[in-house]
């Protein structure tokens, strides 16, 4: 099984400011999310990652930079994580984007919108992407792995609508905050959700556990009738 730990930057100037950031160069975390990253940071140093895996946008970059402080890795970027392309909805307010037309579509039937401009793009390419990039550094780092990607609200809601099987259309029911945690359990024959939206507590229940001798090919895809006991408590 491989895990990806999927989290978001936390909270930015633009966030602060209610204006849709996109790929607006020098977007940087405020002192809020400057605190959000660093305790984030802290909560996942006892997780052993492979890889810490980055937008390139600024403010993913520094959020993943507290993740990799005392760990020896490099950070590595995908622009498929990177945020989805709002083309001429880049650097407005919110509260002008509400009176848009568009706004609708994007609610009610996000795969159908594909955002204005020649910079633009649709939701479902988002997805695409962003899910190709998340399997793609699956099967490179292989199936004991534990490793982070740091991204974007839309982008990792994205990504979790098609973990759970959902429709693109029903991914604004998922919430994600900034500098929040969702974990994805990737099997042979399908991904676990193992959470959403986590912004506190113990993360003992990511560390991998001790090698076990290997049981029997795709059990580790089965899942466990009557909900199981959950994580091993150490």
């Amino acid at each position: 099984m491989t895990t990806v730990i999927l989290l978001r930057h936390g909270r930015t100037t633009a966030n602060a400011g209610g204006v849709l950031a996109g790929w607006t160069p020098g977007v940087e975390l405020d002192e809020t999310g400057q605190a959000q990253v660093a305790a984030v940071g802290q909560r996942l140093a006892p997780v052993p990652l492979a890889a810490v895996v980055s937008s390139p946008l600024e403010r993913c970059r520094q959020t993943a930079g507290a993740v990799l402080a005392g760990r020896d890795l490099e950070l590595r970027t995908d622009e498929r994580l990177g945020e989805a392309r709002y083309g001429d909805w880049t650097g407005r307010p919110l509260k002008e984007l509400v009176k848009d037309p568009m706004w609708k579509v994007v609610q009610q039937h996000p795969s159908a919108a594909v955002f204005p401009g020649a910079e633009g793009e649709g939701l479902a390419q988002t997805q695409a992407r962003a899910v190709a990039a998340v399997r793609e550094w699956n099967a490179r780092l292989g199936p004991d792995a534990v490793w982070l990607a740091c991204s974007h609200g839309d982008v990792i809601k994205a990504v979790l609508a098609d973990a759970l099987g959902l429709h693109l259309d029903g991914f604004q029911r998922i919430v994600v905050d900034p500098a929040s945690v969702s974990v994805v359990t990737y099997t042979e024959t399908r991904p676990f959700v193992v959470r959403v939206n986590d912004t506190g507590g113990d993360v003992a229940a990511l560390v991998p556990p001790r090698k076990r001798p290997r049981r029997r090919r795709g059990r580790d895809s089965d899942a466990v009738v009557g909900g199981g006991a959950g994580a091993a408590v150490p």
